[in-house]
């Protein structure tokens, strides 16, 4: 089970790596248009959909590489206070039962939604905006399959603990 794990969390790291490259070219991209907007009093609609496809991709395929860290957004009133072994017990119910069927939903749904935009050659509704607007609604699927990736890493991981066979 643990090199299942290792394999899982190694996908995450590789998908957080690549990841933020994407944050580095959405600081240049944000750079140029504030030169270009505030030196040459104009702007480019491409390059303001360059930002939010960037910014939509950081945040929907960084997810899983967040949720690894624990990052994420918790509300832990009481989980600080719990031992290792509760802990890891509401994380493998929280993701059986939350984490997996959300995924699901959105994984599916967002495929369909993504697939038909992909079918019509979905573009930007704005003149000189960007065409193949269906990339960043692939997006939303891969994100949520990462996601959904590293919450059975993270459930595998509560299972050793419970059962202790940590390494």
């Amino acid at each position: 089970m643990q090199k299942f794990i290792s394999f899982l969390d190694w996908i995450g790291e590789k998908t957080g790596s690549l990841v933020s490259w994407v944050a580095v070219f959405l600081a240049v991209i944000i750079g140029l248009d504030v030169i270009i907007r505030y030196v040459f009093q104009f702007t480019f609609i491409w390059m303001i959909e360059t930002e939010i496809y960037l910014f939509g991709i950081l945040f929907l395929v960084g997810s899983g590489y967040t949720f690894k860290y624990g990052k994420h957004v918790r509300v832990d009133v009481f989980y600080t206070n719990f031992s290792k072994k509760r802990k890891a017990w509401i994380d493998l119910l929280g993701g059986a039962f939350l984490l997996i069927p959300w995924c699901y939903v959105v994984i599916v749904s967002s495929w369909y939604y993504s697939l038909s935009s992909f079918m019509i050659r979905e573009s930007s509704p704005q003149v000189g905006g960007l065409p193949a607007l269906y990339v960043l609604k692939f997006c939303i699927t891969l994100g949520f399959v990462f996601l959904l990736i590293q919450g059975i890493s993270q459930m595998l991981k509560s299972i050793q603990i419970i059962f202790n066979r940590v390494n």
